[in-house]
């Protein structure tokens, strides 16, 4: 600064009303003087003013980045030592220079000084033993002890344990205190933390935990005293402590900062403080020298929280008080907001005083399953959906809570629900259902019973049908029955109720030439419409004013776009009882699963907008395992999922054989150049377009291109006379599987490979059938009974096409020519013979161009399948692709 009058800076600091007596204290050492360049600067050059700065708490080692310093005011010791030397060794520490009197600093560990007074007996002390140190034999210990006797009244002495006995002194015996001391003071916005031990009560000695000499001699007014440490005590007592946070380095004996470290994060530094809180009586005490900078004012748990529930069979309410000391008092919004606030300090809640409020780990993640499960009502109140009850149920056990009339008929539901008889199927059904299909037929009128929606999600291949088709004659006599099904799986549901459930009157909707809308308006009991997605669309509105009594979608990854009509439509169906079957409730993201229950159970899982701030982006974006948990068990009850190999022990096995295919090299370098111009389009794309979507399409754009040359070089350009590697890798594939009298499904996701593949069995005089999303219905079932006849070894098929509602045991190999996106999807197709009615193995080969994309798609399919089983099987990992993702599978 610029330069100042001694004098004026002296009547400036006196000015200053906020200074405190050490301020002033400190600032008369201040001294001006010049730089060697010509500046004036203010220097503290007096040692004497050491003695003022210690215990001062404004000390910082540097301005910019203010780490604070601790100056602390000590006296020499004198150290006698030698246990095991044969000599005894008298020492003064912890300086070096005792010559003239003053003080010395002496470092102690990170941001930590001992300002040594020397006093004009520590000179004399250090002139008569003839420097710092001196050394006398054994046989001198009892007049070493006389003399310590006299020296105890001028100086702290520390000795070895048996060195010094103690029947030369006139000392008075006591034990020495184990009991650690932390210190702490603030560091920026942390806390820097030290742990000693205090051997001597209310004495201003401190020593590290564990070190330095067992037997402790000073003065105080009127006494001497003697104490004996354990140091094995100390140091156990002080880990016990610090093992506790996990700061702490782990006590590393040979390092002098073994008892000294930093909490730079405010959420650690109040955990830190919870834990010593937590600690016995008398096991640990805390030190605050410049004053306590974060303070705990209570722990709050369920206990403490009064509830009030209530409500209709609509919704449910919910409101409550937190009461704590008598006089701290807050709402339950009030607590909700809070701790969504709280940002770095998860499980701490800071009160207008600057305080905070600490919650137990249990009640911290109750009121987060509170504020999922719940959205805001009138008031302080919150609305929870009446099926969320189950989910919160431990949480209102835990409080004080006093439930209305319609919560307690929602948990008495629920409470009844193991008592409910075992419902028989009824004598109508033409099939022995398995154990496991019983099973599932008594979940399903069980719920169909309450109203509540739900989700069959067994593996495919495991008879969802037939358990729906049971449940369908349960109901029958009650109302009309709705089934909307794919297309292609439409026939089915007809054929298989003609079947197995004769007494119910199946209309496939649309066939024909009959009047669409007569045939709603006078369905009846033991109707069954079954209509495919498509007519639901274009019909919804004459299929939305029918009073369904159930309402059953097949497949219903249809619908798991939520923005799409007839997803829409499927919302406006009005139905007694809604059911969905599907095997793969999760595919790629959660937003499916949300749209899927939506229909299910309307607001169970609560707005879009909701869903994704509590559960998807925490899930997909952060890893969440407590969102991803409370998210099952809010789901769980809702969804039957069994995998095969659960529940079919005599299903035969299946293997999966990756098979890698090295592309030859013109073929290598024609992918190579296809991928350098792909990046290149994709930065043109991200360039020329203010839309980061617009970019995004171009990515998959160029992706699906590299996968399609991939298959075949053909498919990118007709013209070209490259042969295909993949198609020789299938090609002598097809031979050994035809040569040991197998058959297979050939699974492409690309029509115009199929066509490849064609030409090449036509070729070969191989015979096949053959099925994509053109082929009509009548045709699609008869390729199919042909197949299972034995009319072709090789039954051509696209993905999307054949992905469900086919049975096709008669093949035992599987040859999936290329990867798709959704592994699910290329497990339902290999499940079309590995299902019910397979006799033999399955083998199911995967055909994987090396060193090219497709090899990062399969990568991508473990985590997809992932993200399914951390939701219905209780996994621990989940996540979805991004932008960035997809660019980077385009580059090498």
């Amino acid at each position: 600064g610029r330069p100042v009058a001694l004098k004026r800076l002296q009547a400036e600091l006196d000015e200053m009303t906020h200074l405190t007596e050490q301020d002033r204290s400190v600032a008369k050492w201040i001294r001006r003087t010049s730089s060697w360049d010509g500046r004036t600067e203010y220097v503290i050059e007096s040692s004497g003013a050491l003695l003022s700065l210690a215990g001062h708490p404004g000390i910082v080692s540097n301005l910019d980045t203010s780490e604070p310093v601790e100056l602390v005011k000590s006296e020499p010791r004198l150290v006698c030592s030698g246990k095991h030397s044969g000599e005894i060794h008298l020492a003064l520490e912890p300086v070096t220079d005792y010559e003239t009197r003053g003080a010395r600093l002496v470092p102690d560990g990170p941001g930590r000084y001992h300002v040594v007074d020397v006093q004009d007996k520590h000179v004399r002390l250090c002139k008569a033993l003839g420097g710092i140190s001196t050394k006398f034999p054994a046989v001198s210990k009892d007049r070493v002890a006389r003399a310590l006797g006299i020296l105890a009244s001028e100086v702290t002495i520390e000795a070895d344990d048996g060195t010094v006995a103690s029947g030369g002194l006139e000392v008075e015996n006591i034990p020495a205190d184990p009991t650690p001391v932390i210190r702490l003071w603030p560091h920026g916005g942390g806390l820097q933390v030290r742990i000693m031990v205090r051997p001597v009560p209310a004495s201003e000695l401190t020593l590290p935990p564990g070190s330095g000499r067992a037997i402790v001699l000073l003065s105080q007014p009127g006494r001497q005293l003697r104490a004996k440490r354990n140091l094995r005590e100390e140091r156990e007592r002080a880990e016990a402590v610090l093992a506790t946070c996990p700061a702490w380095g782990g006590g590393d004996a040979d390092s002098p900062d073994q008892w000294a470290f930093v909490l730079h994060e405010p959420a650690d530094c109040l955990e830190f403080l919870l834990e010593l809180r937590a600690q016995p009586d008398g096991a640990v005490r805390v030190e605050w020298p410049e004053g306590e900078s974060y303070k705990i004012r209570a722990i709050a748990d369920a206990s403490k929280f009064e509830l009030s529930l209530g409500g209709s069979t609509e919704w449910l309410t919910a409101s409550g008080t937190l009461r704590l000391d008598g006089e701290l008092v807050l709402t339950m919004r009030q607590l909700l907001d809070l701790t969504e606030a709280a940002g770095g300090t998860p499980g701490f809640v800071r009160l207008e005083d600057g305080q905070f409020l600490a919650l137990t780990r249990a009640f911290r993640r109750q009121l987060d399953d509170l504020r999922a499960f719940s959205q805001p009502g009138k008031g302080e109140e919150l609305r929870i959906h009446p099926l969320a009850v189950e989910a919160l149920d431990a949480f209102v056990q835990a409080t004080k809570a006093k439930p209305g009339a319609a919560w307690k008929k929602q948990l008495e539901k629920l409470r009844e629900a193991p008592n409910l008889g075992l419902a028989e199927p009824p004598s109508t059904l033409q099939a022995e259902l398995r154990p496991y299909q019983l099973e599932g037929f008594r979940w399903l009128h069980r719920f169909s019973q309450w109203g509540f929606g739900v989700c069959l999600a067994d593996d495919m291949g495991l008879g969802k049908t037939v358990q729906a088709l049971a449940l369908l004659l349960e109901r029958a006599k009650d109302g009309p029955a709705l089934v909307v099904a794919p297309t292609s799986v439409a026939a089915n549901w007809l054929e298989e109720t003609r079947r197995f459930a004769p007494t119910l009157r199946p209309i496939l909707f649309g066939r024909g030439a009959e009047d669409r809308q007569s045939v709603l308006a006078s369905a009846g009991p033991f109707d069954l419409v079954i209509a495919s997605y498509g007519l639901l669309h274009s019909e919804a509105e004459a299929f939305a004013a029918v009073p369904w009594h159930t309402a059953i979608l097949d497949e219903a990854q249809a619908i798991k776009n939520r923005t799409t009509k007839r997803s829409q439509a499927a919302m406006n169906l009005q139905a007694s009882f809604r059911l969905i079957t599907t095997g793969t409730p999760v595919e790629n993201r959660l937003g499916e699963l949300h749209t899927l229950f939506n229909f299910i159970n309307p607001g169970l899982l609560g707005s879009w907008e909701h869903f994704r701030s509590h559960f998807a982006d925490p899930i997909e974006r952060h890893n969440d395992a407590e969102a991803r948990d409370r998210l099952r068990r809010l789901i769980r009850p809702f969804i039957l999922r069994r995998l095969k190999s659960a529940v079919l022990r005599d299903l035969p096995p299946r293997t999966e054989i990756p098979l890698h295919v090295e592309l030859s090299p013109e073929e290598a370098a024609f992918y190579e150049a296809l991928r350098q111009r792909a990046l290149e389009n994709v930065a043109k794309a991200a360039e020329d377009s203010a839309q980061p979507g617009q970019a995004t399409i171009r990515i998959l754009a160029e992706l699906t291109r590299l996968r399609r040359a991939c298959c075949h070089p053909k498919l990118i350009d007709p013209g070209t006379d490259l042969p295909g590697s993949k198609l020789r890798v299938f090609a002598e594939t097809l031979e050994e599987i035809l040569a040991g009298r197998h058959k297979v499904l050939v699974f492409s996701q690309f029509v115009d490979h199929l066509a490849i593949v064609r030409e090449h069995l036509e070729a070969e005089n191989i015979r096949y059938q053959y099925l994509d999303g053109s082929t009509p219905p009548a045709k699609r079932q008869e390729a199919v009974r042909d197949f299972q006849a034995g009319l072709g070894d090789v039954f051509l098929i696209s993905l999307k096409a054949g992905g469900f509602g086919l049975n096709l045991t008669a093949a035992d190999y599987v040859i999936h020519l290329d990867p798709w996106w959704n592994p699910a999807a290329e497990d339902q197709a290999s499940d079309r013979a590995h299902r019910i009615g397979q006799q033999r193995p399955v083998t199911i080969y995967r055909l994987i161009a090396s060193g090219t994309v497709e090899d990062k798609i399969v990568d991508l399919h473990h985590r997809k399948r992932e993200l399914a089983d951390s939701l219905l099987d209780g996994t621990d990992a989940a996540g979805r692709m991004t932008p960035d993702e997809m660019l980077e599978l385009l580059r090498g």
